[in-house]
């Protein structure tokens, strides 16, 4: 197969970009491009990881953390301050990220690596494999061969990178990259159900006076959740289906239940 050309109107030539973790295993790690840490050397002694996590989630942050302890790396990829993809030896996706909050907290320094908003989302779709190659009018992702890599966005070459793939494929980044959920091993919370008690339930019948306290210190959101987890929703299923960031809502849970608004099922 003879390679892509570029789309129309490209303007000045696509960057070549040098490759920040030369002959990694893992697929997400060799792709992803030479930085300056835009926060470096973070450790869990001084810097608690979920406060951070929120933190970037709150600035919408695009970029890659990367955490090493001894021989064992992990990397996560963030896109609009939410975790969509990592990497970690033979683990990917969750269990990836379940494995670099491991590193943490046995001690590994981490770093976060901040990156162009559309290369990010080109790197979203790496997983454990490629697929083969089909360039489209709006393919965005990565198409890797023996001789380099090439980044897309909407079927225009962004980027090139001298890092390779024994094989060719693609990884195709989804339209709207998905937020990785912790694996239950590490997150046992979040994938618990929770059903109301009667104070509960006053939480969301509008004309009691336990509903509008709730709601003052809660908010819509606070509501919102609420009533997810009445509907039989857990946490990580509510998580997903919001869009939002888990890690923000065990605090929640953990005042739901010291409120006595919920109980685990």
């Amino acid at each position: 197969m003879t390679d892509p050309q570029p789309g129309p109107d490209l303007g000045e030539a696509a960057p070549d970009l040098t490759p920040m973790f030369p002959g990694a295993a893992p697929f997400l790690a060799r792709f992803l491009p030479q930085a300056v840490p835009a926060h470096a050397g973070l450790h869990v002694s001084f810097c608690d990881l979920h406060a951070f996590l929120k933190y970037l989630h709150d600035q919408a942050w695009y970029g890659y953390l990367h955490a090493s302890l001894e021989e064992h790396s992990a990397y996560v990829l963030l896109y609009e301050g939410r975790t969509v993809t990592a990497a970690a030896g033979s683990l990917t996706g969750e269990q990836a990220l379940g494995e670099l909050l491991g590193l943490y907290e046995q001690g590994a320094l981490l770093d976060a690596c901040a990156m162009d908003p559309q290369l990010t989302h080109a790197l979203s779709g790496i997983g454990s494999r490629a697929w083969k190659f089909n360039l489209t009018e709006d393919f965005t992702g990565l198409h890797a061969r023996p001789g380099g890599a090439i980044f897309y966005v909407r079927g225009q070459i962004m980027a090139t990178m001298p890092a390779t793939l024994p094989y060719e494929g693609a990884f195709p980044a989804p339209l709207r990259p998905q937020t990785l959920i912790l694996p239950r091993s590490l997150a046992g919370w979040a994938h618990h159900h929770y059903v109301l008690t009667l104070r509960g339930k006053d939480a969301l019948n509008a004309i009691t006076n336990v509903h509008q306290a709730f709601r003052t210190r809660h908010g819509q959101p606070g509501l919102g959740f609420l009533r997810a987890l009445a509907e039989g929703l857990t946490p990580a299923e509510f998580a997903l289906r919001d869009d939002g960031a888990l890690h923000e809502l065990e605090a929640l849970v953990q005042e739901f239940v010291a409120g006595g608004f919920v109980r685990e099922a």
